[in-house]
Protein backbone atom coordinates (compact mmCIF):
# COMPACT_ATOMS: atom_id res chain seq x y z
CA UNK A 1 0.00 0.00 0.00
CA UNK A 2 1.28 3.44 -0.95
CA UNK A 3 0.65 6.81 0.70
CA UNK A 4 1.27 10.40 -0.39
CA UNK A 5 2.76 12.26 2.55
CA UNK A 6 5.50 14.11 0.68
CA UNK A 7 6.44 14.42 -2.98
CA UNK A 8 9.35 11.99 -2.61
CA UNK A 9 6.81 9.21 -1.99
CA UNK A 10 6.45 9.09 -5.79
CA UNK A 11 9.38 8.32 -8.06
CA UNK A 12 10.01 10.49 -11.10
CA UNK A 13 8.67 7.71 -13.30
CA UNK A 14 5.51 7.43 -11.20
CA UNK A 15 4.93 11.17 -11.47
CA UNK A 16 5.28 11.10 -15.25
CA UNK A 17 2.77 8.23 -15.40
CA UNK A 18 0.50 10.15 -13.02
CA UNK A 19 0.61 13.14 -15.35
CA UNK A 20 -0.31 10.95 -18.32
CA UNK A 21 -3.53 10.05 -16.47
CA UNK A 22 -4.09 13.68 -15.48
CA UNK A 23 -3.94 14.75 -19.13
CA UNK A 24 -6.78 12.33 -19.88
CA UNK A 25 -8.78 13.53 -16.88
CA UNK A 26 -8.56 17.16 -18.03
CA UNK A 27 -11.71 16.52 -20.04
CA UNK A 28 -13.48 16.60 -16.63
CA UNK A 29 -15.85 13.84 -17.69
CA UNK A 30 -17.42 11.69 -14.99
CA UNK A 31 -16.20 8.10 -14.79
CA UNK A 32 -16.93 5.05 -12.67
CA UNK A 33 -13.28 4.11 -12.07
CA UNK A 34 -13.76 4.37 -8.27
CA UNK A 35 -17.41 3.38 -8.15
CA UNK A 36 -18.16 1.72 -4.81
CA UNK A 37 -15.05 3.20 -3.14
CA UNK A 38 -15.37 5.38 -0.02
CA UNK A 39 -13.04 8.32 0.59
CA UNK A 40 -12.96 10.14 3.93
CA UNK A 41 -11.98 13.82 3.92
CA UNK A 42 -10.72 15.01 7.30
CA UNK A 43 -9.69 18.66 7.42
CA UNK A 44 -8.56 20.17 10.72
CA UNK A 45 -7.77 23.47 8.94
CA UNK A 46 -10.01 25.63 6.78
CA UNK A 47 -9.78 25.06 3.05
CA UNK A 48 -11.74 25.95 -0.05
CA UNK A 49 -9.60 25.09 -3.07
CA UNK A 50 -7.89 21.93 -1.87
CA UNK A 51 -10.99 20.46 -0.27
CA UNK A 52 -13.29 21.25 -3.19
CA UNK A 53 -10.70 19.95 -5.66
CA UNK A 54 -10.43 16.64 -3.81
CA UNK A 55 -14.21 16.32 -3.51
CA UNK A 56 -14.68 17.11 -7.20
CA UNK A 57 -11.91 14.69 -8.16
CA UNK A 58 -13.44 11.88 -6.11
CA UNK A 59 -16.93 12.49 -7.47
CA UNK A 60 -15.66 12.67 -11.06
CA UNK A 61 -14.26 9.17 -10.53
CA UNK A 62 -17.51 7.85 -9.07
CA UNK A 63 -16.36 7.50 -5.45
CA UNK A 64 -18.52 8.18 -2.41
CA UNK A 65 -17.27 10.91 -0.07
CA UNK A 66 -17.53 11.28 3.67
CA UNK A 67 -16.42 14.80 4.60
CA UNK A 68 -16.30 15.02 8.39
CA UNK A 69 -16.96 18.26 10.25
CA UNK A 70 -14.13 18.19 12.75
CA UNK A 71 -15.73 20.95 14.83
CA UNK A 72 -18.70 18.73 15.69
CA UNK A 73 -16.78 15.46 15.86
CA UNK A 74 -15.53 13.62 18.95
CA UNK A 75 -12.38 15.78 18.73
CA UNK A 76 -14.43 18.48 20.48
CA UNK A 77 -14.96 15.97 23.30
CA UNK A 78 -11.24 15.42 23.84
CA UNK A 79 -10.58 12.49 21.49
CA UNK A 80 -7.04 12.44 20.06
CA UNK A 81 -6.39 12.65 16.33
CA UNK A 82 -4.93 9.16 16.46
CA UNK A 83 -8.10 7.73 18.00
CA UNK A 84 -10.26 9.66 15.54
CA UNK A 85 -8.35 8.22 12.60
CA UNK A 86 -8.28 4.71 14.13
CA UNK A 87 -12.06 4.81 14.48
CA UNK A 88 -12.46 6.05 10.91
CA UNK A 89 -10.16 3.26 9.76
CA UNK A 90 -12.40 0.72 11.50
CA UNK A 91 -15.18 1.67 9.07
CA UNK A 92 -12.92 0.39 6.25
CA UNK A 93 -12.61 3.42 3.93
CA UNK A 94 -10.57 3.15 0.75
CA UNK A 95 -8.56 6.34 1.38
CA UNK A 96 -8.27 9.13 3.94
CA UNK A 97 -7.39 12.68 2.92
CA UNK A 98 -6.18 14.77 5.85
CA UNK A 99 -5.13 18.37 6.46
CA UNK A 100 -3.72 19.44 9.82
CA UNK A 101 -1.83 22.39 11.29
CA UNK A 102 0.77 20.14 12.93
CA UNK A 103 3.85 19.43 10.83
CA UNK A 104 4.36 15.73 10.25
CA UNK A 105 1.02 14.60 11.63
CA UNK A 106 -0.37 12.94 8.46
CA UNK A 107 2.78 10.85 8.15
CA UNK A 108 2.55 9.76 11.78
CA UNK A 109 -0.90 8.27 11.12
CA UNK A 110 0.22 5.79 8.48
CA UNK A 111 0.64 2.94 10.99
CA UNK A 112 -2.89 3.47 12.33
CA UNK A 113 -4.74 2.77 9.08
CA UNK A 114 -5.21 0.07 6.47
CA UNK A 115 -5.81 2.40 3.54
CA UNK A 116 -3.80 5.09 1.74
CA UNK A 117 -3.37 8.44 3.49
CA UNK A 118 -3.08 11.57 1.36
CA UNK A 119 -1.52 14.64 2.94
CA UNK A 120 -3.58 17.68 1.96
CA UNK A 121 -1.25 20.01 3.85
CA UNK A 122 0.46 19.80 7.23
CA UNK A 123 1.47 23.03 8.95
CA UNK A 124 4.46 24.69 7.32
CA UNK A 125 5.84 21.34 6.22
CA UNK A 126 4.38 19.94 3.01
CA UNK A 127 1.58 20.18 0.48
CA UNK A 128 2.46 17.45 -2.04
CA UNK A 129 -0.65 17.56 -4.22
CA UNK A 130 -0.24 21.33 -4.70
CA UNK A 131 3.39 20.91 -5.75
CA UNK A 132 2.43 18.14 -8.16
CA UNK A 133 -0.27 20.27 -9.80
CA UNK A 134 2.19 23.18 -9.99
CA UNK A 135 4.72 20.97 -11.76
CA UNK A 136 2.00 19.66 -14.06
CA UNK A 137 1.01 23.24 -14.95
CA UNK A 138 4.61 24.20 -15.67
CA UNK A 139 5.20 21.11 -17.80
CA UNK A 140 1.95 21.66 -19.66
CA UNK A 141 2.91 25.27 -20.43
CA UNK A 142 6.38 24.36 -21.71
CA UNK A 143 5.30 21.17 -23.53
CA UNK A 144 7.24 19.06 -21.01
CA UNK A 145 10.51 20.84 -21.88
CA UNK A 146 11.33 22.10 -18.38
CA UNK A 147 14.99 21.14 -18.00
CA UNK A 148 16.93 24.30 -17.17
CA UNK A 149 13.86 26.45 -16.53
CA UNK A 150 14.05 28.78 -13.54
CA UNK A 151 11.32 29.65 -11.05
CA UNK A 152 11.28 32.47 -8.51
CA UNK A 153 9.00 31.78 -5.53
CA UNK A 154 8.02 35.14 -4.10
CA UNK A 155 6.66 36.06 -0.68
CA UNK A 156 6.18 34.32 2.64
CA UNK A 157 8.56 31.46 1.89
CA UNK A 158 9.29 30.75 5.54
CA UNK A 159 5.66 29.88 6.37
CA UNK A 160 4.76 28.20 3.09
CA UNK A 161 4.29 24.44 2.84
CA UNK A 162 3.76 25.02 -0.89
CA UNK A 163 7.26 26.47 -1.17
CA UNK A 164 8.58 23.59 0.92
CA UNK A 165 7.12 20.92 -1.35
CA UNK A 166 8.02 22.73 -4.57
CA UNK A 167 11.65 23.26 -3.61
CA UNK A 168 11.96 19.51 -3.13
CA UNK A 169 9.98 18.45 -6.21
CA UNK A 170 10.86 20.86 -9.02
CA UNK A 171 14.65 20.33 -9.03
CA UNK A 172 14.04 16.61 -9.63
CA UNK A 173 12.76 17.66 -13.07
CA UNK A 174 15.64 20.03 -13.80
CA UNK A 175 13.92 23.24 -12.68
CA UNK A 176 16.10 25.73 -10.81
CA UNK A 177 14.40 27.19 -7.73
CA UNK A 178 15.16 30.52 -6.08
CA UNK A 179 13.32 32.60 -3.48
CA UNK A 180 12.42 36.28 -3.23
CA UNK A 181 11.36 37.57 0.17
CA UNK A 182 11.99 40.16 2.85
CA UNK A 183 14.38 39.00 5.58
CA UNK A 184 11.52 38.11 7.93
CA UNK A 185 10.01 35.72 5.37
CA UNK A 186 13.18 34.13 4.02
CA UNK A 187 13.71 30.36 4.16
CA UNK A 188 15.83 29.24 7.09
CA UNK A 189 18.20 27.17 4.93
CA UNK A 190 20.79 28.45 2.48
CA UNK A 191 20.50 25.62 -0.01
CA UNK A 192 18.67 27.86 -2.48
CA UNK A 193 19.53 31.32 -3.71
CA UNK A 194 17.51 34.02 -2.00
CA UNK A 195 16.91 37.57 -3.18
CA UNK A 196 15.50 40.68 -1.55
CA UNK A 197 13.57 41.92 -4.57
CA UNK A 198 12.13 40.38 -7.72
CA UNK A 199 13.89 43.01 -9.84
CA UNK A 200 17.21 41.27 -9.06
CA UNK A 201 16.17 38.09 -10.84
CA UNK A 202 13.22 38.91 -13.12
CA UNK A 203 15.29 38.85 -16.33
CA UNK A 204 16.51 35.31 -15.58
CA UNK A 205 13.31 33.47 -14.67
CA UNK A 206 10.74 31.58 -16.72
CA UNK A 207 8.18 31.21 -13.95
CA UNK A 208 7.13 33.34 -10.97
CA UNK A 209 5.10 31.79 -8.17
CA UNK A 210 3.58 34.33 -5.82
CA UNK A 211 2.64 33.22 -2.30
CA UNK A 212 0.06 34.44 0.17
CA UNK A 213 1.32 36.22 3.26
CA UNK A 214 0.22 33.79 5.96
CA UNK A 215 -0.50 36.10 8.86
CA UNK A 216 -2.18 33.28 10.81
CA UNK A 217 1.18 31.50 11.10
CA UNK A 218 3.09 34.50 12.44
CA UNK A 219 3.73 35.17 16.10
CA UNK A 220 4.71 38.79 15.54
CA UNK A 221 3.89 41.71 13.27
CA UNK A 222 6.47 42.30 10.55
CA UNK A 223 4.63 44.95 8.52
CA UNK A 224 2.33 47.71 9.73
CA UNK A 225 -0.04 46.79 6.91
CA UNK A 226 -0.19 44.44 3.94
CA UNK A 227 0.04 47.52 1.74
CA UNK A 228 3.56 48.12 3.08
CA UNK A 229 4.47 44.57 2.08
CA UNK A 230 2.79 44.94 -1.32
CA UNK A 231 4.91 47.93 -2.29
CA UNK A 232 7.87 45.62 -2.83
CA UNK A 233 6.38 42.17 -3.38
CA UNK A 234 3.08 42.50 -5.24
CA UNK A 235 3.39 41.17 -8.81
CA UNK A 236 2.21 43.92 -11.17
CA UNK A 237 2.34 44.80 -14.86
CA UNK A 238 5.43 46.84 -14.11
CA UNK A 239 7.05 43.78 -12.53
CA UNK A 240 6.62 41.64 -15.63
CA UNK A 241 6.76 44.27 -18.33
CA UNK A 242 6.58 42.50 -21.70
CA UNK A 243 8.56 39.46 -20.53
CA UNK A 244 7.23 36.02 -21.43
CA UNK A 245 6.93 34.65 -17.88
CA UNK A 246 4.44 32.18 -16.45
CA UNK A 247 2.66 33.45 -13.31
CA UNK A 248 1.39 31.00 -10.68
CA UNK A 249 -0.18 31.22 -7.21
CA UNK A 250 -1.47 28.39 -4.99
CA UNK A 251 -4.42 30.50 -3.79
CA UNK A 252 -6.18 32.14 -2.21
CA UNK A 253 -4.81 35.31 -3.76
CA UNK A 254 -4.75 38.51 -1.73
CA UNK A 255 -5.61 40.93 -4.52
CA UNK A 256 -3.21 43.85 -4.91
CA UNK A 257 -1.03 42.35 -2.17
CA UNK A 258 0.24 39.16 -3.82
CA UNK A 259 -0.84 39.93 -7.38
CA UNK A 260 -2.41 43.07 -8.82
CA UNK A 261 -5.91 43.09 -10.33
CA UNK A 262 -4.54 43.71 -13.82
CA UNK A 263 -2.14 40.76 -13.60
CA UNK A 264 -4.96 38.47 -12.50
CA UNK A 265 -6.53 38.96 -15.93
CA UNK A 266 -3.23 38.92 -17.81
CA UNK A 267 -2.87 35.91 -20.15
CA UNK A 268 0.45 35.04 -18.49
CA UNK A 269 -1.44 34.36 -15.26
CA UNK A 270 -2.43 30.68 -14.91
CA UNK A 271 -3.94 30.72 -11.41
CA UNK A 272 -7.33 29.41 -12.54
CA UNK A 273 -5.66 26.90 -14.83
CA UNK A 274 -3.89 25.57 -11.73
CA UNK A 275 -7.30 24.97 -10.14
CA UNK A 276 -8.50 22.96 -13.14
CA UNK A 277 -5.24 21.05 -13.28
CA UNK A 278 -5.51 20.41 -9.55
CA UNK A 279 -8.70 18.43 -10.03
CA UNK A 280 -7.18 16.33 -12.84
CA UNK A 281 -3.96 15.65 -10.92
CA UNK A 282 -5.88 14.67 -7.79
CA UNK A 283 -8.06 12.36 -9.87
CA UNK A 284 -4.89 10.67 -11.06
CA UNK A 285 -3.55 10.46 -7.49
CA UNK A 286 -6.76 8.89 -6.16
CA UNK A 287 -6.78 6.35 -8.99
CA UNK A 288 -3.14 5.45 -8.39
CA UNK A 289 -3.34 5.04 -4.63
CA UNK A 290 -6.73 3.34 -4.37
CA UNK A 291 -6.40 0.98 -7.35
CA UNK A 292 -2.60 0.58 -7.14
CA UNK A 293 -2.40 1.55 -10.81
Amino acid sequence: MQNLIKTSDFSKEEIISLFDDAKVFLDMKSRDILKGKIIVILFFENSTRTRSAFETAAKRLGADIIALDVGTSSRSKGETVFDTVANINATKPDAIIIRHSECGLPGSLVDYVDCPIINAGDGKHAHPTQALLDLFTIMEHFNDDVEGKKIAIVGDVKSSRVAGSNKRLLPRFGIDVCFVAPDCFKAEDDEYKQYDNISEIIDEVDVVMSLRTQLERHNEIFFQSLNDYAKDYCITKDTFGDRDILLLHPGPVNRNVDISDEMLVDPRNKVLKQVTNGVAVRMAILKKLILNQ
